[in-house]
């Protein structure tokens, strides 16, 4: 019996992925899907400043040396994963593009109005 040939040089190694750390994230994945549905991380309104404030939320929860998120009982930095691979699709998936650009001119919007138009500015 001769060895076969495999053509894979040059090609993503997914196994390069730490197991466990994946692991986690899978497990605040389908956290998520039952607590909401399976793709709502899609649908939420303003996604890529909430999901940017969630992502730190939990990574400083877990520089305090809280590890475990409380609610969930899941690693807090898978949940920040998480957040930070949303916020990777929303910027590399071409079907964000106008709704991420739509979100962040209200957000700038938003800030701008509420700084710069008070009773005082108006003449």
């Amino acid at each position: 019996m001769t060895e076969g040939i495999k053509y894979d040089t040059g090609k993503t190694e997914y196994g390069l992925i730490p197991p466990h750390a994946l692991d986690e994230v899978a497990k605040v994945l389908t956290y998520g899907a039952q607590k909401y549905s399976r793709d709502n991380w899609k649908q939420v309104p303003d996604k890529e400043r909430r999901y940017f404030d969630a992502a730190l939320r939990h990574v400083w929860s877990f520089k305090r040396g809280e590890n475990l998120d409380k609610e969930t009982g899941l690693h807090h930095l898978a949940h920040a994963m998480c957040c930070l691979l949303y916020l990777a699709e929303f910027d590399l998936d071409p079907a964000f593009d106008a709704e991420v650009e739509q979100d962040r001119v209200s957000a700038f919007a938003t800030t701008y109005n509420s700084k710069y138009t008070t009773s005082k500015d108006i003449v």
